[in-house]
């Protein structure tokens, strides 16, 4: 065997993972010298962030060290296992950053959330309700079951029709005009607080 073969015998990552497996740290430099390029790059265009890359590059070849054992020739190439490694370890660097920006975004929105008035909220919320309230007795009967079943029971407006024995078209009808009345009810409300307001 010539110098060339038995260099690049030593450089195939199949051969350099049985190594790496038996615990050969010499095996392990020349896998990293022979991949860590290319893992690098698709951990880059995952995670985008150089800093970023680079600490999950180091996570991908610790895991690596230690699990090199459980890589299968018969189910694929090392280099494939290698960078199937790579891009979970990334896809779960984004999902972790993302938990934390979430929660960052979450404890600042409660944080934040504590500086209203709760009384003035609680007052507010209390005239929505009764504006809604007033205008739903403005409509007609079948309008109102309809509405109160749809919104207020969560149903569909098939099973609004089913559950009152009507059918599709005219419930949507009802709703459609309901829904107006409505409209225009709480918009002249809204209108009425306003003026008072001003005066």
């Amino acid at each position: 065997m010539s110098a060339r073969q038995r260099a690049g015998e030593t450089a195939d990552p199949a051969v350099l993972l049985g190594r790496l497996a038996d615990g050969d740290r010499d095996a392990f430099a020349e896998f990293y010298r022979v991949t860590s390029s290319r893992v690098y790059g698709m951990v880059l265009r995952v995670l985008r962030d150089p800093g970023y890359a680079e600490e999950t590059v180091q996570e991908v070849y610790l895991q690596v060290w230690r699990t090199a054992s459980s890589f299968d020739p018969a189910r694929g190439s090392a280099m494939s296992w290698l960078i199937t490694l790579a891009h979970r370890r990334a896809i779960d660097r984004v999902r972790s950053e993302q938990a934390s920006t979430n929660r960052d975004n979450a404890y600042g929105a409660a944080d934040t959330a504590t500086g209203y008035d709760d009384v003035a909220e609680a007052v507010v919320r209390g005239d929505e309700q009764r504006a809604v309230a007033d205008c739903l007795e403005t409509l007609t009967a079948v309008q109102r079951s309809s509405v109160d079943l749809a919104y207020y029971g969560g149903l569909t407006y098939r099973q609004v029709a089913e559950r009152l024995q009507v059918a599709l078209p005219t419930i949507k009808s009802r709703m459609r005009d309901g829904l107006a009345r409505l409209r225009d009810c709480l918009g002249g409300q809204s209108r009425n607080r306003r003026e008072r307001s001003d005066d």
